[in-house]
């Protein structure tokens, strides 16, 4: 056997530590973002880890919610089995860095017949099959480096559905709660209502009052009526909308969210200390936008090496033998080069299509990065708002409340107008709507912020399942 299959190897594995991968190195873009938050920072309040923030809500319903939703999430399925594709592409591109082995083997009879001569033969034969493919401008390489990162972009992608997926919980919780409080206040609003049919009825009768105001009287509980069927439906909707997301019966999750006492949940404050350039760790959407970018660079150079010669491996060890003329055994090995000589410009259009397509993927993470500072600074916008309206909001509802009840007993005793009683009514009902919805939208606003902020994940977090949505 001859030595010059050794000689190529080593060529061979010279060249392969010889050459570098061509194509662009990935180096993460700077974060273009200011140094510091422009809204006011609420750092009033007691201080909570964002991780574990929904068991800070003084409503245990919060966390139960939450921990249902996640552990029966198609969206977090799905997410998961993005995960496992990805996975499986990275084996299948580390595979393509390795040697290759295919055994063969055939077993042959053969009946033959002259005359008065019969011969029966048994061939047997097997063989092995190796190529390599050498990598040597990094294509393989560069293939390997794609799927790493796409795989990390999914594993951020199934932190982000999970961020999302609580957020939306609470939320829709909290507007559930809210949505009960009011209807609370309608349906007191309605028996008043009916309460004054009663007596504006009994005033007609006994003519101390015009028939018209009977008609006035029957339109504002008819109109309270109205208003309260439209506000059970809003409240039905909410509890469909809970049921879709946690995956729990209806009856037990109405056993859950309907215990008393009804009252918007109130959750712990948290600071934000943190400058916007830590949502680069902070939002795992921003990190899956990042790590497609890393992909996206990788797959130039996996382009760009497609334009140079490729060299492989080869070698075929085969053993027959027949019943007639007894073993033979064959065997060959060496490498083959390829060099493209002409295309017709496929190769460069390969190059430029991943160039756009880091492009694209660039101009997509700047977009994402400049939406998550917005989101964080409308947040912290609306908090500051609403805690300064909270104080001007609450004293309106008392005021009005109180303005009503004296209005209501001046009617009562024949000194005010039914008209004077209605506007009376609207007002108090107005400001304590607007009242319960600041409240509402208070928590909802540090809802959207835990949001915002990334919802406690970190680079540095547990890696996502790689086949359920389960909790890691």
């Amino acid at each position: 056997m001859s030595s010059s299959p050794p000689f190529f190897l080593s060529l061979a594995l010279l060249a392969l530590g010889g050459c570098a991968a061509v194509g662009p190195d990935y180096h993460p873009p700077q974060a273009a973002v200011a140094r510091a938050w422009q809204a006011v920072l609420p750092h009033n309040g007691s201080t909570a880890q964002l991780a574990d923030w929904w068991a800070s809500f003084d409503d245990l319903a919060v966390a139960r919610l939450v921990q249902a939703a996640e552990a029966d999430s198609p969206s977090l399925a799905t997410a998961a089995a993005n995960i496992a594709s990805a996975r499986a592409a990275l084996g299948t591109a580390r595979a393509a860095q390795q040697p290759s082995l295919t055994g063969s083997g055939s077993v042959l009879r053969s009946h033959q017949a002259s005359g008065d001569v019969v011969s029966d033969t048994t061939t047997r034969s097997a063989a092995l099959d190796a190529s390599w493919e050498i990598d040597l401008f990094g294509k393989l390489r560069r293939g390997r480096e794609a799927a790493q990162a796409r795989l990390e972009a999914r594993s951020a992608d199934w932190h982000e559905a999970r961020v999302s997926l609580a957020a939306e919980v609470a939320d829709t919780y909290v507007q559930y709660r809210a949505c009960r409080l009011l209807q609370a206040q309608y349906e007191v609003e309605a028996r008043s209502q009916q309460e004054t049919v009663r007596m504006t009825q009994v005033k007609v009768r006994a003519g101390l009052s015009a028939v018209a105001d009977g008609d006035l009287a029957d339109a504002g509980a008819a109109n309270a009526g109205s208003t309260l069927t439209a506000q059970q439906t809003e409240c039905e909707g909410l509890v469909k909308a809970l049921v879709a997301l946690t995956g729990l019966d209806e009856p037990a999750l109405r056993e859950l969210v309907d215990t008393p006492p009804v009252s918007l949940p109130v959750p712990r404050a948290f600071e934000v200390a943190a400058i916007p350039a830590d949502l680069l760790r902070q939002r795992p959407d921003l990190v899956s936008s990042e790590r497609a970018l890393a992909a996206a660079n990788a797959d130039i150079g996996q382009a760009e090496a497609g334009r140079y010669p490729s060299l492989s491996l080869g070698g075929t060890i085969g053993l027959s033998s027949s019943s007639l003329a007894g073993s033979t055994r064959t065997g060959s090995f060496g490498p083959s080069l390829s060099v493209p000589l002409f295309d017709g410009g496929k190769a460069r259009a390969g190059v430029a299509s991943a160039q756009a397509g880091y492009d694209a993927a660039l101009a997509s993470y700047r977009s994402a990065l400049r939406t998550a500072v917005k989101e964080v600074e409308t947040a912290l916008v609306q908090l500051d708002g609403a805690a300064r309206r909270s104080g001007d909001a609450r004293v309106a509802a008392e005021r009005y409340r109180r303005y009503f009840l004296a209005v209501q007993a001046d009617w009562r005793a024949g000194r005010s107008s039914l008209m004077t009683l209605e506007e009376a009514r609207r007002s108090a009902i107005s400001a304590d709507t607007a009242l319960l919805a600041l409240q509402r939208d208070q928590v909802r606003y540090w809802v959207a912020l835990y949001k915002a902020l990334g919802g406690g994940w970190t680079t540095a977090a547990a890696d996502a399942p790689s086949t359920s949505g389960a909790q890691p």
